[in-house]
């Protein structure tokens, strides 16, 4: 960032304070408060961090309004559309797209870390068969520090890097781990023949009896998933990884704590109440019916999926998902299934209302993420769980930026202070 000539003045009782103004390569200009305190003995008010910069970062810009979202400074469009998901991967970790070379090395190297300690099998086995998959991966994810010692320094630049492509490389299997045991099935180890949205797949859906064939529509459409949902600037999940990672947490921690903040239903969980919303429409002809209760202030019903909270125009991601969706519900038709049928019907009848255009209630990539999953089988379940993994990437990234980063401190909000003020104890036979 670059100070500019620009500053604001903010009188109090009669005192005058000088605030540096900077300006970012994008988006608008920051006031700088760090010695708002110390200068003038008071906070700032802002619940949700809504309007405060928490850090300076270069690894991802959005812009809300006009529908953009950058990697790097890449489109995410682009990247959804003619790269994948590891090649992302290294562009988010080292800051430009690899050569051919490079990105070779990157994914052998990830390829060649996808299994897990043999010992952490018996982490599955102390949970109920029927726990939510993210809490098996909460408890996962934290208990990995107890058997990777070797990449838990964070002041070892070689031991950031390998704890890195650790999670990288083991979260898909970790993940399917959790669903092949909530279904009560074997675990199926990783393949390194496969690519990474293939093996993930191979591990949720393949059997001993029966190996599982990956079709390459399908491979592609959870490629994208993976890659539209790698970071999303300093949302909540990466916000608290950052928030974890300024104590000086091990990585393994500071993950964890970013998958359990992401299992939030306001975070994580919009493509499964999204799918939850489709069955409770049930079928097509009712469509009309929850239209009419999204339009009536009064019901406090809402379509989900539609609209976001960041993009007010619309969502960048979700052209890309669309097309992927297109793909895989022609492969797997939708006749059978009466969820995907009342998706395709939802989506037609708001494209084509103008109450929906006009408040640019367009479906998002929540929308069509949840589709694609339904339709490739998996339970709404492991929705949030899939989401965990494509972030780590970016949780990976945004904690790497905030260690090498020399003005970086230990996260301490401060409040607005609305409690008793200070009284004095009262014996138990006096109260």
């Amino acid at each position: 960032m670059t100070e500019t000539d620009k500053t604001a003045t903010l009188t109090i009782d009669g005192k005058s304070i000088e605030l540096p103004i900077y300006s970012p390569t994008a988006g608008p200009d920051v006031l700088d408060i760090r010695k708002l305190y110390g200068q003038a003995g008071v906070f700032t008010y802002d619940p949700g961090f809504t309007s405060t910069a928490s850090c300076d970062s270069t690894i991802t810009y959005i812009d809300g309004e006009e529908g953009v979202l950058l990697h790097r400074g890449y489109p995410i469009d682009q990247l959804a559309g003619t790269s994948h998901y590891l090649e992302v991967c290294f562009l988010l970790l080292y800051g430009y797209l690899p050569s051919a070379k490079e990105l070779d090395e990157f994914e052998s190297t990830i390829t060649r870390h996808t299994m897990v300690h043999e010992q952490m099998i018996n982490f599955f086995r102390g949970f109920r068969r029927d726990a939510h998959p993210m809490a098996i991966i909460v408890g996962v994810v934290g208990a990995m520090s107890a058997f990777y010692h070797d990449s838990t320094d964070i002041n070892d630049p070689r031991q950031r890097e390998v704890a890195s492509h650790r999670l990288i490389a083991k979260m898909p299997t970790i993940a399917a781990m959790a669903y092949k045991y909530t279904i009560g099935q074997p675990f199926v180890y990783p393949r390194n023949d496969l690519d990474y949205a293939s093996n993930f797949l191979r591990m949720c859906f393949a059997v001993p009896c029966e190996d599982y064939e990956v079709n390459p529509i399908l491979a592609r459409a959870m490629d994208r998933i993976f890659t539209l949902h790698a970071d999303h600037e300093q949302n909540a999940s990466t916000s608290t990884v950052r928030l974890a990672s300024s104590s000086g947490a091990n990585p393994f921690a500071c993950i964890a704590a970013g998958v359990a903040c992401l299992w939030g239903p306001a975070h994580g969980g919009a493509n499964q109440a999204c799918l939850e919303m489709l069955k409770e429409i049930g079928t097509p002809d009712r469509i009309p019916e929850f239209i009419a209760r999204a339009k009536d202030k009064n019901d406090p019903f809402r379509l989900m999926g539609f609209g976001h909270r960041v993009y007010k125009n619309f969502d960048p991601r979700a052209t890309v998902m669309k097309q992927s969706a297109d793909e895989v519900l022609d492969l797997l038709g939708v006749e059978d299934n009466p969820v995907l049928a009342t998706a395709k019907a939802l989506e037609a009848a708001a494209l084509a209302d103008p109450y929906f255009a006009d408040k640019k209630l367009f479906p998002n990539v929540d929308f069509y993420s949840g589709i694609i999953l339904e339709a490739m089988g998996f339970p709404t379940s492991m929705f949030t769980p899939i989401f965990a993994l494509s972030r780590t990437v970016g949780w990976i990234s945004q904690w790497k930026e905030q260690l090498s980063d020399p003005a970086h401190k230990i996260g301490r909000p401060r409040q607005l202070y609305q409690g008793e003020t200070e009284r004095n104890y009262v014996d138990i036979e006096d109260r």
